[in-house]
């Protein structure tokens, strides 16, 4: 057993390693490119559709009725101008028109390596950051908020990137992303502002997760624009618990 465990191990270090260089080689790529756009195109996740111009996100399809909408891939467009990134665009479908000077295509790359690299492009390049967030939660097979946990703590890049990742971090599935929404509330350091949107995440939860913590913050955090933003989305939230909470708050007035 203890052998299984160490291979285990051994195994998932390397597949971390062997993700990051490859992202590392995307940014290789990126970065050997000219001044002007660069192209590159990945897998996007179920539920991602696009027609070239609108992006829709879902997590299930009308069982009446289709959009014209294709499944992917997504295709990102980076600016480049004094060998930096300036400007990040995402399309999802449609098809790339042909390139002329300038124009330099990578291809289609994995989708877990586009993630990474757009990640790591939020945290450098304060340039087009939210689009590089938001591009990076539409690749398929790329589990990212632990990604977008450390974006939304990190004081060096804009408020705004920071809003945007706790924004994606609330729509991420699971309780995972639930609890690290609770731990950016709870962290007192922190940008209020971060804080706030982490509030206002939590509300887009599913009931069964965030409106319990948002009682217990309303309840309970010594912020009272904290608390005023739980209350009000619980207010929200049309949920019996909320109201049993108001009628508390009010009856002990």
């Amino acid at each position: 057993m203890r052998t299984h465990l160490l291979l285990a191990g051994g195994i998932t270090l390397a597949l971390a390693a062997a993700a990051g260089a490859s992202a590392q080689s995307l940014e290789r790529r990126v970065g050997a490119a000219p001044d002007g756009t660069v192209r590159f195109s990945f897998a996007a996740r179920e539920g991602v559709c696009g027609n070239g111009h609108n992006i829709n996100i879902s997590d299930s399809r009308n069982p009446d009725w289709e959009s014209d909408c294709d499944d992917g891939p997504v295709r990102t467009v980076l600016t480049i101008a004094g060998g930096k990134v300036t400007k990040v665009r995402s399309y999802v479908g449609g098809r790339w028109r042909p390139g002329g000077a300038g124009v330099t295509d990578l291809g289609t790359v994995p989708a877990r390596d586009a993630a990474d690299y757009l990640i790591g492009l939020a945290e450098r390049a304060p340039a087009g950051s939210n689009e590089a967030v938001f591009a990076a939660t539409l690749a398929d097979s790329a589990v990212i908020w632990p990604e977008l946990i450390r974006l939304a703590k990190n004081q060096s890049v804009p408020r705004e990137t920071r809003r945007s990742a706790v924004f994606w971090l609330g729509q991420a599935a699971g309780a995972a992303a639930t609890a690290s929404l609770d731990s950016l509330v709870g962290d007192t350091k922190g940008d209020r502002e971060v804080r706030e949107a982490a509030v206002f995440a939590l509300s887009q939860r599913p009931h069964d997760e965030g409106v319990p913590v948002l009682i217990r913050i309303a309840q309970t955090d010594r912020d009272p624009a904290i608390r005023k933003k739980a209350i009000f989305w619980l207010g929200q939230s049309d949920d019996p618990r909320a109201i049993a909470l108001f009628e508390n708050l009010l009856t002990k007035r």
